[in-house]
């Protein structure tokens, strides 16, 4: 199964000083922290305060190159959690045919934003988060989690990129 989420916000770890895009489920309470790089975590935050720069970005590339296509995203989907690392699908749609795009979770939510379309999580994908981590991170990670969960909208600005 499937669970809606947004973009709650981007932000640095306080900790590992390493971009989190945080998930929140628009249902419920569920959240889902996903590390990415910089230049990545860039490409989102100029999508999410929208900044336009001089020429087009990738993900705007794309954007167009689809647009000129005339195809769309039907949805992207944060489809699995293997060995500490996040995989996504960009579900394209063309001409009434569904097509399935494997990709980096933060390349799918910088097209999910910039074409307004809703971003999944896959069900197993919140349980394996949740219970993924070793015994001596767990105690970090609960930490990590509770303090995200808690966050308010205050709390974003101040620790946004």
């Amino acid at each position: 199964m499937e669970i809606e989420m947004k973009i709650r916000g981007l932000m640095m770890d306080p900790v590992t000083n390493m971009p989190i895009v945080v998930l929140k489920d628009i249902n419920g309470n569920s959240i889902l922290p996903i590390w990415v790089g910089i230049y990545e975590a860039n490409a989102i935050a100029l999508e999410i305060e929208k900044v336009s720069t001089p020429r087009p970005m990738t993900h705007d590339l794309i954007k167009v190159l689809l647009l000129g296509m005339k195809t769309g995203i039907r949805k992207v989907v944060v489809s699995e959690l293997k060995d500490d690392t996040f995989y996504a699908v960009i579900w394209l749609e063309k001409d009434g045919e569904l097509i399935s795009v494997d990709s980096r979770p933060s390349d799918a939510l910088a097209l999910a934003l910039r074409l307004d379309c809703p971003i999944y999580v896959d069900e197993g994908v919140l349980k394996s988060s949740k219970s993924s981590t070793s015994v001596t991170d767990k105690v970090n990670n609960d930490e990590l989690r509770r303090w995200l969960e808690n966050l308010n909208d205050e709390d974003l600005g101040r620790y946004k990129m």
